[in-house]
């Protein structure tokens, strides 16, 4: 099998012929980063660095783990020429991890460059790049038509206008990027900037925020107005997933500490955590949004990253020891029924726990794929087929990018289809189910479900 071919990752006819069902399906993508102002804007990218490595702390950090000085990545002393070199020189060192297989797809199912990327090549790729990169097709909307991207939604503040959502409903994509409600600002209590947050929260909506009531109140009209512009889902990423019940009162003594800069204690994250996440989860409920948890990561664990690059750099990790159970049910039990939930899980250690308790609570909360760094062929694969074998895989929230790279989210779902292709015809080859119900499913897991859970 040769690098990258047709039978890349698919090891039997079965596999093949799933494939080759799901592999042309539209995208829907529930989940990712991408700029939404840059791509109102429609520009093109100006070269391979600006769009494969500018933003991507993937990217920054297998790089780092080879040696390539941080200049090199997010330094501002180099061009991007240089940049590009720097990398190319060091690629085939990260050969096994998924940034090498995502890039080299799209260089080769985007840009049409079929060279294996090295110290050798890395001049030609750029020069050839940067040529195609310029064509007018080749803008910000003219890649997402071409990846058949149907649905895509971003992930955005409470306190963010959305113009830019507006601007691209006028667009060549009108009606494919929504916006997520994600109000983790608003949840992070313990940041140091968390009172000069809420005071912009209430200027942008034309009020002061001096009580944790009138916070909620103002996410009301927030959750209201991302609604009207197409919303179905809020996200939220927490280390602990803490939703135990408490009042208002106490979760406003909380707020009070928080906004005069008192110290907070565990117990006190605890209780504001807690009620907030229920008191959002009641917003979704009440709008028919899905509601969304990203799951244990820790981040920014490298002081002297942190403190010479700030926050979202690459020092983040998952946390294999977090309670997942015990936290999550008073908010799966309170909403039993009446709220639309995924969970997603950062360490495989999680698979188990989160197929498991899925399962427990019907048809109404469910998994969404492998995420962050278990989104790979290794993890997807694995959590694939244990999830298959204990909760129903049919029910699925489907495959999201989590992506910052426009020029990525081809790649990420032909990774993900591939591998869907694989373990289902793994599954025919063995007798478990008959072909054609394997390729029933996959197309449903690869776009009817996504559209169908998410009210595409």
């Amino acid at each position: 099998m040769a690098f990258l071919d047709d039978h890349y990752l698919l090891q039997s006819d079965s596999a093949k012929a799933i494939y080759a069902a799901v592999k042309d399906l539209p995208i829907i993508d529930a989940h990712n980063h991408c700029d939404v102002k840059s791509l109102a804007e429609d520009r093109n990218f100006a070269d391979l660095w600006e769009c494969e490595a500018s933003t991507d702390h993937y990217v920054w950090e297998v790089f780092r783990k080879c040696g390539v000085p941080e200049e090199y990545l997010t330094g501002k002393a180099h061009t991007n020429y240089e940049k590009w070199m720097a990398v190319a020189k060091a690629f085939p060192r990260i050969a096994g991890n998924p940034t090498y297989e995502w890039i080299h797809l799209d260089l080769k199912r985007r840009l049409g460059i079929d060279e294996v990327i090295n110290e050798k090549t890395g001049d030609a790729i750029w020069k050839a790049a940067k040529d195609i990169l310029a064509r007018p097709e080749m803008s910000q909307q003219g890649l997402i038509r071409q990846m058949n991207v149907e649905t895509m939604c971003s992930t955005d503040d409470p306190a963010d206008t959305l113009e830019y959502h507006q601007a691209l409903a006028k667009s060549s994509i009108a009606g494919v990027v929504r916006p997520t409600f994600r109000p983790d600002k608003a949840m992070n209590i313990h940041k140091p900037d968390w009172p000069e947050y809420i005071a912009q929260l209430g200027r942008r909506w034309n009020t002061a925020i001096t009580s944790a009531g009138e916070l909620i109140q103002v996410l009301r009209r927030a959750h209201k107005f991302f609604a009207e512009q197409g919303c179905r889902a809020s996200d939220h990423g927490i280390e602990n997933p803490w939703t135990y019940q408490y009042t208002e009162k106490q979760a406003d003594a909380v707020f009070q500490k928080a906004l005069s800069r008192q110290p907070l204690s565990h117990d006190d994250l605890v209780c504001y955590i807690s009620w907030f996440t229920n008191e959002v989860a009641e917003l979704d409920a009440e709008d028919g949004f899905v509601f969304q948890m990203h799951i244990g990561a820790i981040r920014d664990v490298r002081d002297s990253l942190y403190k010479a690059l700030g926050a979202d750099v690459g020092g983040d990790l998952g946390d294999h020891q977090t309670d997942y159970i015990h936290p999550l049910l008073p908010l799966l039990n309170r909403f039993d029924g009446r709220l639309k939930v995924v969970l997603y899980n950062m360490s495989p250690v999680h698979n188990a726990t989160l197929a498991q308790l899925t399962r427990a609570f019907g048809s109404t909360v469910n998994l969404g794929l492998a995420w962050w760094l278990n989104d790979s062929f290794v993890g997807m694969e694995r959590q694939l087929e244990y999830a298959s074998s204990v909760d129903v895989l049919s029910a699925f929230a489907g495959m999201v990018s989590d992506s910052r790279k426009i020029l990525s989210y081809g790649s990420r779902f032909e990774l993900f289809r591939r591998t869907l292709a694989r373990v289902l015809g793994g599954m025919a080859d063995r007798g478990q189910m008959p072909l054609e119900v394997a390729t029933e499913r996959a197309v449903e897991l690869s776009y009817q479900r996504p559209k169908t859970w998410f009210g595409f």
